[in-house]
């Protein structure tokens, strides 16, 4: 390869520059220490406001809170998020309407 020729991926020693170790950072899932979610981990009265995070970005308000706040009394936990995260809450993700769809959101 000749001298004056650059390689965009050639890096450290073989670009004329030392090596120094470069840190790898890797996805990590959001961890909410206070965000009890495992099933059995909430109080009833923290439905509410769970349910409200939960459905804080639908359109259809309403209903999303009359099957969450249903969901939460059942499986006393709520998913961290306003969508998926199910498989924190089994009973939540499990519990199906009698056609076979969720049955919360």
């Amino acid at each position: 390869m000749p001298s004056h020729f650059h390689h965009p991926f050639m890096h450290g020693a073989q670009a004329g520059h030392s090596l120094v170790p470069t840190p790898t950072l890797t996805a990590q899932p959001v961890s909410h220490p206070m965000y009890r979610v495992a099933q059995g981990s909430l109080q009833p009265e923290e439905c509410p406001g769970r349910c409200t995070e939960r459905c804080s970005a639908t359109q259809y308000k309403k209903p999303c809170m009359f099957s969450c706040e249903k969901c939460c009394a059942k499986c006393l936990c709520v998913p961290p998020g306003t969508y998926g995260n199910k498989q924190s809450c089994s009973c939540y993700n499990n519990w199906k309407t009698k056609t076979g769809g969720p049955r919360c959101p």
